[in-house]
């Protein structure tokens, strides 16, 4: 496949891009709100950005317990009653009176639900387009969620001063509700990729296979530590401008788009593999901008750019596929997208907790740098062929 036109005609592709895109614009408006209640109701960085960040910081325990069903669940069925849940979950946090603690609960809660949801999505992506159509398909996929995200955040600004935060989150749960029914009525009933039941000792089994080998991990660091000190300088936005926050996550979500776009459609394979570290260095250094204290013009100029190295994920997942087995794709891309998730949890509670005693522009500047070093020291392991990798450890 060498177009987005010949992805979209295949039939499933397009209610799974949906089901995507409804719970990326659901997820940015009720984290936006969350952010704005919780900050408005303490004063605290450190707790507005876990509310915003903190199902993140919680992936870590559906790593660590629910992956293995990712392949042994039917995918349409998993799919459809996630999105319900965070229905649920997203209307429980906007009831009147609940407490902080009890809405950080429920985030908790469902950032340890999603990172089921992630292994199945893109687990199915896996089963709906032959292997070459996969970078194309999540392209688009990471696209929409940016598109999603420029709207969400625009929008759920606009909606949080309109219908104040708690409106925002119903109208979030709507969202969630919808994607569960396009999910139930648009994809087909797909058996498990797997045989066997899902458990905590099979998610560790192989969890502990994908980890064994050494390719693999240099590719899983990759993906999960310069991406996820990043977005907890994002969790900031909050604090550092109040009035503009709405603003830089719009314009970070552009950033997201525009690498999504080049990295994906317009960069034949072979660059994309060579360009991983570079944009992974662009994802890092217009943040230290920030130690400037830039005009508002500056730092949204700042973090459009950086976003754009967020495409540096394309060929790390690609490579991370040529590594992995078939019967094994779903809990790896999960094991993906759950370490991601929770390093930009861990990330934002960081940087919230190194906010607290110095400032919120200091946070990021450290983070970004921190960003830098890192891929400056994972670059070396990641030159080698993974197909001879894959081959090497077959062997």
């Amino acid at each position: 496949m060498r177009t987005f036109s010949e992805v979209f005609r295949v039939p499933e592709f397009t209610p799974l891009f949906l089901t995507s895109a409804l719970q990326v614009a659901a997820s940015t408006a009720s984290g936006l709100a969350l952010g704005t209640l919780v900050y408005a109701a303490t004063g605290s960085p450190l707790l507005s950005a876990l509310s915003m960040f903190g199902p993140s910081l919680a992936q870590v325990a559906g790593a660590l317990a629910l992956l293995s069903a990712a392949d042994r669940l039917p995918p349409r069925a998993a799919l459809s009653g996630l999105a319900a849940l965070f229905a649920l979950g997203t209307a429980a946090s906007a009831l009147p009176g609940l407490p902080v603690a009890a809405i950080l609960a429920i985030v908790l809660g469902l950032g340890a639900a999603a990172s089921l949801g992630g292994a199945v999505r893109y687990g199915l992506l896996t089963e709906i387009l032959p292997k070459d159509g996969y970078p194309l398909g999540r392209s688009l996929i990471n696209m929409s969620s940016g598109t999603m995200q420029i709207g969400g955040y625009a929008v759920g600004g606009a909606l949080v001063t309109a219908l104040s935060a708690r409106g925002t989150l119903l109208t979030a749960a709507a969202l969630y509700l919808l994607a569960a029914v396009t999910a139930r009525l648009g994809l087909s009933g797909r058996p498990a990729r797997a045989g066997g039941r899902p458990s905590v000792a099979e998610t560790w089994r192989v969890n502990a296979r994908l980890w064994s080998s050494a390719p693999r991990r240099q590719v899983y660091y990759a993906l999960w530590v310069p991406n996820g000190l990043i977005v907890g300088c994002e969790s900031l936005f909050v604090p550092y401008a109040p009035e503009h926050a709405g603003l830089l996550f719009a314009v970070g979500s552009l950033g997201m788009l525009m690498g999504d776009v080049l990295t994906g459609r317009l960069l034949p394979p072979h660059r994309r593999e060579r360009l991983a570290a570079p944009l992974r260095l662009l994802l890092a250094a217009p943040y230290l901008v920030f130690a400037l204290h830039p005009p508002l013009p500056l730092a949204l100029a700042a973090v459009v750019l950086a976003s754009v190295g967020f495409s540096a994920t394309l060929p790390l997942q690609q490579r991370l596929m040529a590594l992995t087995p078939d019967e094994m794709s779903g809990q790896a891309l999960g094991l993906h997208s759950s370490g991601m998730l929770t390093m930009q949890g861990v990330s934002a509670a960081l940087a919230g907790a190194l906010a607290q005693p110095t400032s919120p522009a200091v946070a990021m500047t450290v983070m970004a740098a921190v960003s830098v070093a890192v891929t400056l020291t994972l670059a070396p392991g990641l030159r080698g062929d993974p197909a001879r990798d894959a081959l090497a450890e077959a062997g």
